[in-house]
């Protein structure tokens, strides 16, 4: 059987709430965060786009993890993904902000193609979050109003103006970012990031350090030793992780047997299994899934 994969979700797998004036699919989505996250609960798992995202908190706090890394969610908080970027979240209840998805020719069909791809938050050297101050940064306000454009409850959204709104928004987003980075940290964060990228194409059949490092062409104690620089923790740890946290999904949201768990997640002995889960997350497989 071939073994699952990392959702890659389109735009199509996001629909805005129907109306007759949005009868017609458009390539972007703009929508506040809390409604978001109530339409579409699953999103907090980890998965990854086909389009670009911009993630704006107004309320709350969390952690947003991104290709491995966690960030502090909280107001002000601007973040930025490209395409095939590997991202999850845990929110508090009372988050609320702006989401944003877009699709490259969208951008692409108003301001030229290259400043797409030139914006620094776009690029695996660069931060993808900016932290502005909170209340009374630009950005903000400009969120507010591309959501109301692409929301209108009668007329349908000008794409125009949808665009133009979306292009300052990238604009000044941009002027909180230094334009270059140090070369050692930028090769740090691409390692991380194709490490990533990895991890969630294979952690569930391979779970060595010298796997990965093998693949990046690196040797396992170079991985270790950037993961640990770049995202604070070591590669051992990454991998159990990501592993923990696909069993934690599985153990919350489906009717699999804890044996069934774990032979989806590479483990042919269950008992070693429910020692790594307990050891990673505190309670067995058991006592997990009771606390839904």
């Amino acid at each position: 059987m071939k073994p699952a994969t990392l959702p890659v979700l389109p735009l199509a797998a996001f629909p805005a709430p129907a109306t007759a004036a949005s009868a017609a699919r458009h390539p972007y989505y703009v929508q506040q965060l809390a409604a978001h996250v109530a339409q579409f609960p699953g999103v907090s798992a980890p998965h990854a786009h086909d389009f670009y995202l911009l993630l704006y908190i107004t309320r709350g706090s969390g952690t947003h993890t991104i290709d491995l890394q966690a960030y502090e969610l909280r107001p002000g908080a601007l973040f930025f993904l490209a395409p095939g970027q590997v991202h999850g979240w845990e929110l508090s209840a009372d988050a609320a902000g702006y989401i944003v998805f877009f699709e490259a020719e969208f951008y692409q069909r108003h301001y030229p193609a290259g400043r797409l791809l030139s914006y620094p938050f776009f690029d695996p050297s660069h931060l993808p979050v900016c932290y502005l101050p909170a209340p009374g940064n630009a950005i903000e306000p400009l969120l507010g109003q591309l959501w109301q454009e692409a929301r209108p409850p009668a007329a349908p959204p000008s794409d125009e103006v949808v665009a133009a709104y979306l292009f300052l928004v990238l604009e000044l987003a941009a002027r909180c970012y230094p334009a270059t980075m140090a070369p050692a940290a930028a090769l740090g964060r691409q390692q991380v990031r194709e490490f990533s990228r990895l991890l969630n194409q294979h952690f569930r059949q391979e779970k060595t350090v010298a796997f990965y490092a093998d693949k990046l062409n690196v040797s396992p104690n170079h991985l270790t030793a950037i993961c640990q620089r770049v995202v604070g923790h070591p590669a051992r740890d990454l991998i159990v992780a990501r592993v923990m946290a696909d069993a934690q999904r599985r153990l919350r949201h489906s009717a699999d047997s804890v044996a069934q768990v774990a032979a989806a997640l590479g483990y042919d002995d269950t008992s070693y299994f429910s020692r790594a889960f307990k050891k990673h997350v505190g309670l067995t497989p058991e006592a997990f899934r009771k606390q839904r």
